[in-house]
C-alpha cells in the first residue's frame, strides 16, 4: 500500500533530482523509495544499482555541475553489457 510522504529539502537538491528522475523515466517518489530500500534491505541486493547523484543526495557529495549524465549512464551500460 502507498502511503504519502511530506519531505523538506533543499531546492536546488529537488530541482536536480527532478530532472534526474525525468532522464531515467523514473519518478523521484520511486527513487527516494529504492534508496530508502536498499537502506533497510539485508543483503542490500536493490531492485537497481544506486546512481551517485542519488547517494550524493544523503551524503552531501557535491556532484560537478559540467558532468554529463547521458555520457555516464551510456558508459556504465557499456560496462554492464560487456
Amino acid at each position: 500500500m502507498d502511503t504519502k510522504l511530506t519531505l523538506k529539502l533543499n531546492q536546488a537538491i529537488i530541482e536536480k533530482a527532478k530532472e534526474y528522475a525525468a532522464n531515467k523515466n523514473m519518478s523521484v517518489s520511486r527513487i527516494v523509495e529504492a534508496y530508502l530500500q536498499s537502506l533497510i534491505t539485508e543483503n542490500n541486493n536493490a531492485e537497481f544499482e544506486i546512481s551517485p547523484f542519488v547517494k550524493s543526495i544523503a551524503t552531501g557529495t557535491q556532484i560537478p555541475s559540467n558532468l554529463d549524465y547521458k555520457k555516464e549512464y551510456s558508459q556504465y551500460l557499456s560496462e554492464k553489457y560487456k
